[in-house]
């Protein structure tokens, strides 16, 4: 007999959550549609909420609505339609896919998939440096300046670290031979012998072309295999070639291509 519960988490009190997503992380490439660092990533927000599913006193799933996208990762064995079922009181019209739980009647999405990429820990070059508290403004600009639209700011990045998540980031920002910030990426440790995971890259558009978005990739892997990741993932869209082109400079290896599943479109 299931005795499923749901749970919704202030950043404050994720860290169960955190802890689950950890110890279902695989050595090799992250499960289901969540990695523990897509919450540590999603914890900048002061009111992000995540959901942590149990049955009884044992977690089975985690999760979070990112933006339109339900994303959850389930404990080995778990009774994914029972978690589907619960789940689909958070699928409100508008939130129409969901990443690593099917939902019954929904159809896998045929316009657009992903990459998962892993990286095996081996000695590496790198021009990237820790982020240091004198570093942040510069690592923030290299994020506004990759991103457009982005809303990260200082205040956010203090958020982040000051989450239950801040432990587990890694970041790493290369800087042009002037000293100008170039690119920048944060790296997310799950464990010993787990594998981590990168999220987000980003380079400054001026300064692309110039090997900075490898060299901040190749920082924060082995940063996290220092630590003792077993690998590092990476997930991209499938039709980001420069991205998967940076990916595999550095030695990433396509894992699998994951689709999202989708509401069905009234005709």
């Amino acid at each position: 007999m299931i005795s499923l519960a749901r749970h919704r988490l202030t950043p404050a009190e994720a860290g169960p959550a955190l802890r689950a997503l950890c110890e279902w992380t695989p050595a090799d490439a992250p499960g289901g549609g969540l990695h523990p660092g897509d919450v540590g990533w999603y914890l900048r927000f002061d009111d992000a909420a995540v959901f942590l599913w149990s049955d009884g006193a044992l977690p089975v799933a985690a999760g979070f609505l990112d933006g339109p996208v339900l994303r959850v990762t389930a404990a080995p064995g778990a009774d994914l339609g029972a978690l589907a079922a619960d789940a689909e009181e958070l699928l409100q019209p508008g939130n129409d896919w969901s990443d690593g739980l099917p939902v019954p009647g929904w159809e896998h999405e045929q316009k657009e998939s992903w990459l998962v990429m892993s990286w095996t820990p081996r000695p590496v070059s790198s021009r990237a440096e820790p982020v240091g508290e004198a570093d942040v403004a510069d690592r923030v600009l290299v994020q506004r300046s990759a991103f457009a639209g982005s809303t990260f700011t200082v205040e956010r990045w203090r958020t982040m670290q000051r989450s239950p998540a801040g432990g587990m980031a890694v970041e790493a920002l290369v800087r042009t031979p002037e000293g100008e910030p170039a690119a920048a990426a944060t790296g997310w440790f799950a464990g010993t012998g787990r594998c981590g995971l990168l999220e987000p890259v980003g380079a400054h558009p001026d300064h692309r072309g110039h090997g900075y978005g490898r060299d901040a990739v190749l920082g924060v892997c082995a940063a996290l295999a220092q630590r003792g990741a077993s690998a590092v993932s990476v997930v991209t869209r499938s039709e980001n070639d420069a991205a998967v082109a940076l990916y595999r400079s550095a030695g990433f290896t396509v894992v699998r291509e994951n689709r999202d599943w989708a509401r069905p479109r009234r005709a």
